[in-house]
């Protein structure tokens, strides 16, 4: 009788459990999230995947890969994704346009681009009457190039002509046939264009201004509607940010992956070129976006302020929660 009886309850267990698991399977809500290219900048999403954080979340995130942050953010408001990783400086245009775009997280603020050049560009003057390629107008890689142009005393669409190619694995190509004479490269292609005889004009880091990297946009009305996907989606993605700056090992191995590297050097390199600058919050940066405002809005009055584009509620309430603390703890 006691045999029976522990059988039944067996059972009983077995079919709440596979009950429980189906529920949950059934439960997982389903989000995609576009990225604009294999930069290591983009791989907290990448790691925060295959670790299982957003699973854990209840989130099934399919990741998809669309060159251009301009064209990111037009996917997003045409209803293709609620949430994309992509170059600030496109959140901000649509955002002014009239867009329902805001910005409410970062992985860091230190740029991770650098200018690099063909073999023939010896020094920078050398570039006048040349080719510049970026990915979109209105994108990071567009407003970067600028900077480094006026820095050198050249001005863009005039000195230099500026050529659009829609992501950076086609403007790295487009350096490497000489369709373009320079172009603002990441890891990992950086160290691939140095290995190929390239040279490096300008590293963006050493100049002092403070970036927003790894940027996550989405819509003023997908916080207000859905605020507890955002938030499973932030609290997973800031998991990532934690495992990429201390797991060096698997972190390398999904750099591998998504970018398709086999190369342990470039892998090893992309790694140090930013796990250690990433933030343990996910808190944009408004210095950050102060600098891109007067970059890109130079003849507007009067200039928009920063925290126009930026939600700091959910990165704020992971914060007061005590949850970022106790993942470093």
């Amino acid at each position: 009788m006691l045999g029976r009886k522990i059988a039944l309850i067996t059972i009983l267990m077995t079919i709440s459990i596979q009950s429980n698991a189906a529920f949950c399977a059934t439960t997982q809500t389903s989000l995609r999230l576009l990225y604009p290219s294999f930069a290591g900048s983009w791989a907290t999403a990448w790691i925060a995947k295959e670790a299982g954080y957003f699973s854990a979340e209840g989130l099934d995130v399919e990741l998809i890969r669309v060159g251009g942050s301009t064209r990111m953010v037009a996917a997003m408001l045409g209803g293709s994704a609620p949430i994309i990783q992509a170059g600030a400086i496109a959140a901000l245009t649509a955002n002014v346009a009239g867009g329902d775009v805001v910005i409410i997280g970062s992985t860091g603020t230190v740029s991770p681009f650098r200018l690099i050049a063909r073999p023939e560009i010896k020094q920078p003057s050398d570039l006048r009457g040349k080719k510049a390629g970026i990915t979109t107008f209105g994108s990071t890689s567009d407003q970067i190039v600028r900077i480094a142009l006026k820095q050198f005393g050249l001005e863009p669409n005039k000195d230099v002509a500026l050529l659009t190619f829609g992501a950076q694995p086609e403007v790295f190509a487009a350096l490497q046939h000489g369709a373009v004479q320079a172009a603002p490269l990441s890891y990992p292609l950086y160290p691939k264009a140095m290995k190929s005889g390239m040279r490096e004009l300008v590293n963006f880091a050493d100049l002092g201004v403070e970036d927003i990297n790894g940027t996550v946009i989405t819509t003023r009305s997908f916080v207000a509607q859905q605020r507890d996907t955002a938030l499973r989606f932030m609290r997973a993605f800031t998991r990532g940010m934690q495992r990429y700056r201390m797991d060096k090992e698997f972190s390398k191995k999904v750099l591998g992956k998504y970018g398709k590297i086999t190369d342990d050097e470039i892998m090893e390199g992309t790694w140090q070129d930013y796990a250690p600058t990433l933030q343990k919050s996910p808190r944009p940066s408004l210095k950050a976006i102060q600098f891109m405002i007067e970059n890109q809005f130079p003849g507007k009055k009067p200039l928009p302020k920063p925290e126009q584009f930026v939600d700091f509620s959910l990165a704020e309430q992971l914060e007061k929660s005590g949850f970022i603390d106790s993942l470093y703890k």
